[in-house]
């Protein structure tokens, strides 16, 4: 019944759009679900990011300072697992955000959205093994008898070594993330199923993370006046994005 009702609403859109004049290409059902997941995620996984990848570093790990940052994990342990598992469950859910985006956007163009697709889960494989430097971190950390051995200063560099190595993984995984972004962003421009003012401003923020990754890599000194310079735009676009699919969906594109 449920699925004649939504043939029956189509053709009487469809004789609408031809009475007008103008062609309305069709929303299937499993779009508009898939939309309201993905605004779902965006959102939920705005907040698990900037817990784990935000928060918990600007308390523990001072810049340049292994022994402050081993004396503040060590003091904060609990602290420092949540953290791991947010960013855990922020790449987790990352993956059901980049399959219901690749729902919506199949139709209108699918190799791009292919594409866009299998750069944003390459950037969840990378920022997950990066992750496994912090676990690796609190080793040198956990005083176990086999690293008596090591005298305490020198556990701590080896533990501040790890964490930098989280830091220059994320920053391959950000170029990952800016490239599925930028083209899940032009796909978005394409379909008309969001305003394509968003859509546009979702490929220009996403090309500036892609900037910063890359800059990182040969400038690792930028300031955190630089990074915010480069994550604000994205950060505003997913919220938004995620609002306007959780709240007003996807709208059918009407072209003619």
């Amino acid at each position: 019944m449920a699925e004649k009702g939504w043939r029956m609403t189509a053709d009487i859109a469809n004789v609408r759009s031809i009475q007008s004049g103008a062609t309305v290409r069709a929303i299937e059902p499993a779009q508009r679900t898939a939309a309201k997941v993905a605004g779902l995620f965006y959102l939920l996984m705005l907040v698990t990011a900037t817990f784990a990848e935000l928060y918990v570093p600007r308390r523990l790990i001072v810049s340049g300072d292994a022994v402050e940052t081993a004396k503040r994990i060590a003091a904060s342990e609990g602290l420092f697992r949540l953290g791991i598992v947010g960013d855990v469950i922020t790449f987790a859910g990352d993956v059901v955000l980049i399959w219901a985006l690749y729902i919506v956007l199949r139709p209108v163009n699918r190799n791009a959205a292919l594409l866009a697709a299998f750069w944003r889960l390459a950037e969840c494989a990378i920022l997950a093994i990066a992750t496994l430097s912090h676990s690796a971190a609190l080793l040198f950390l956990s005083g176990d008898g086999y690293l008596r051995p090591i005298d305490t200063q020198q556990l701590q560099v080896l533990m501040y070594t790890f964490l930098r190595m989280y830091a220059a993984g994320y920053r391959v995984g950000l170029v990952f993330f800016g490239l599925g972004s930028t083209v899940f962003a032009y796909v978005w421009f394409q379909s008309r199923y969001i305003p394509r003012a968003l859509a546009a401003w979702g490929i220009f923020a996403s090309l500036g993370v892609v900037i910063f990754g890359l800059g990182g890599m040969v400038f690792p000194g930028l300031t955190t006046s630089a990074m915010l310079a480069f994550f604000l735009p994205i950060f505003l676009f997913e919220l938004t994005l995620g609002v306007w699919l959780l709240v007003k969906g996807i709208r059918a594109p009407v072209a003619g």
